[in-house]
């Protein structure tokens, strides 16, 4: 799988994650300035040995930077090795040529996995030690070299704390919506439940208690025991009447509402949708066997498509559903998918085809009597 697919492939959280991991990975524009740094102090003639020593610490550091804010991310555990071989090369960078470039970044890095209390004293012990050593090394003045070391240090730290927050937030989010869709499926099972007990609880107490009154007066008056079997009957007949209506409300699916939570769900995996729907002279039965084809179609083009665009449309009882995410060859459809509903509705009169069209879109035809 390359690149693009796997972008396209990935699911939103995935996508965000990503977005705030490479946002953060801009506070590495810092350390750069070592390189430059060093340019110079070769310039002013210091040898090229321990240049080239610095360098070479300086690309270690900008190579393991940015793996513990993506373990901070992933939730694994604190990278203590990374942290002390990174803190060990700021250390020496600072001692050894006064280049506090790498100091922030270090900040942010030890960000995710400290105390707040810790960086703070942490920041502070910089912000006076790092300054105050560039003086008395370089005779370096306090005040620009304290601006310059608080102002990146504001910006790394301030970064790697604030992205960290907005992907608490982000993951708290998608936690949250996975578990109302939950507890929305628990909620209808449980009301389908209640209803069918509601429904059928009188009806078969009063069957059994009619059906054991007939056995008992089966053997002394046969006449009393047939007329009380008609009436468990007809309350059988009459019950099964009730749970086929209750069914088939449940089956009932309104066009307008699936239509437009397929639109919102097919823009939220980034599938650019269009509708353009004339469902008003619909019969009721078309309308659900119209919603139950749209919402098929939708979960194809999620499943088995890498769509960009889809576009529905719905005209004097035809529906044509098209899309440009199928590029390779179709297969048989699935019996409990499109082949089943193509038989569903040549029982009510429709038709149902799925192909590719002339333009290379998959299109999903689906007519129904208006």
């Amino acid at each position: 799988m390359n690149v693009i697919d796997r972008v396209r492939n990935a699911n939103r959280l995935t996508k965000v994650r990503w977005l705030i991991v490479y946002c953060t990975d801009l506070i590495l524009i810092f350390p750069f300035f070592g390189y430059f740094a060093f340019f110079l102090l070769l310039q002013a003639g210091m040898g090229w040995p321990p240049i080239a020593l610095g360098a070479v610490a300086l690309t270690v550091f900008v190579v393991l930077s940015p793996r513990p804010f993506r373990i901070a991310v992933r939730g694994g555990p604190r990278p203590t090795v990374i942290l002390a071989v990174t803190g060990v090369i700021t250390i020496g960078l600072v001692l050894g040529f006064a280049q506090f470039w790498t100091v922030p970044t270090w900040l942010a890095l030890m960000t995710p996995f400290v105390r707040r209390r810790t960086l703070f004293i942490l920041v502070g012990a910089s912000l006076v030690a790092v300054p105050g050593w560039a003086w008395l090394l370089d005779d370096y003045s306090v005040l620009p070299a304290l601006l310059v070391l608080g102002v990146f240090t504001l910006i790394s730290v301030g970064a790697v704390w604030a992205n960290l927050w907005l992907w608490r937030l982000t993951q708290e989010a998608y936690e949250g919506q996975e578990a109302m869709a939950r507890l929305a499926v628990s909620e209808e099972r449980l009301r389908f439940a209640r209803d069918l007990h509601d429904l059928l609880g009188q009806s078969l107490t009063d069957v059994a208690h009619r059906t054991e009154h007939a056995q008992r007066t089966l053997l002394t008056d046969k006449e009393a025991a047939a007329a009380e079997m008609f009436e468990v009957r007809d309350l059988a007949r009459r019950s099964l009447r009730e749970v086929r209506t209750v069914v088939q409300n449940y089956r009932a699916v309104d066009l307008d509402e699936v239509l437009a939570s397929v639109r919102a769900v097919l823009e939220a995996a980034d599938v650019r949708c269009t509708v353009r729907a004339d469902t008003a002279s619909l019969s009721p039965e078309a309308r659900t066997l119209l919603a139950t084809v749209v919402r098929e179609g939708a979960t194809n083009v999620l499943k088995h498509s890498k769509a960009e665009r889809c576009t529905i449309t719905i005209e004097d009882g035809v529906l044509e559903m098209s899309n440009d995410g199928v590029t390779g060859p179709v297969g048989e459809h699935a019996p409990n998918g499109l082949a089943g509903l193509a038989q569903r509705l040549r029982a009510a009169g429709g038709t149902l085809e799925a192909e590719p069209d002339q333009s290379g879109r998959y299109l999903l035809r689906a007519a129904v009597p208006a």
